[in-house]
């Protein structure tokens, strides 16, 4: 079995090869069947969900945001802080980004809400670079995910999770090593829908 620094790498050079009109597609299909998820995932107009923004060469969930934030719901945005830790942010369509002071990344500015927020989301789309049929995920190696799910579970408070990957990016069952202080997901979002890992797939 390949250890999850092999796994990363080999989807991050994949994910190089990808053209800007396939990058976009993907963006498209993902907000499409993230925002179906949603839907079903709350009856509510109103509800909220924690997303992340998608950089580079990963699936963009901005069109997801947006589609979010046009169908009523509000969207929660993570903040790297000390001690892999996040904070949270609502976004508006005038919300501006900031240079991280922890991670190669763009952030939201505004009130920093600590996670304890996303306990009352009515969902959270993580980051991945790979999912395998068991659920386990490889994130980006901050662990700031794997931090954030388990203070959910031990408050009994987390919500439903979906990952978001590409197609190419979900592997078969065993191919990710699992660690004690993993939470796998049960749900994997991709561009051609969304999979349940009781064996269903639904595309919107």
């Amino acid at each position: 079995m390949a250890s999850k620094e092999d796994i990363r790498s080999s989807r991050r050079r994949h994910r190089r090869t990808l053209s800007p009109e396939q990058i976009a597609a993907a963006g498209d299909a993902i907000a499409q069947h993230g925002t179906a998820w949603a839907a079903s995932t709350s009856p509510a107009t109103a509800a909220t969900f924690a997303v992340y923004v998608g950089v580079a060469f990963e699936p963009p969930t901005m069109p997801l945001i947006e589609a979010l934030h046009e169908a009523g719901h509000r969207v929660l945005l993570p903040v790297c802080e000390p001690g892999r830790q996040l904070s949270w942010v609502y976004w508006t369509p005038s919300t501006v980004f900031v240079r991280s002071a922890y991670a190669p990344i763009d952030e939201p500015e505004g009130e920093r809400l600590e996670s304890q927020v996303v306990a009352g989301s009515a969902g959270i789309f993580m980051p991945a670079t790979a999912v395998d049929m068991d659920g386990n995920r490889v994130g980006q190696g901050g662990g700031y995910y794997d931090r954030l799910l388990q203070g959910l579970d031990a408050s009994g408070q987390r919500p439903p999770t979906i990952a978001v990957v590409y197609d190419d990016d979900l592997l078969p069952t065993g191919s990710i090593p699992a660690e004690p202080f993993d939470r796998p997901v049960r749900e994997i979002l991709t561009p051609s829908g969304v999979l349940r890992l009781d064996g269903t797939v639904d595309v919107a």
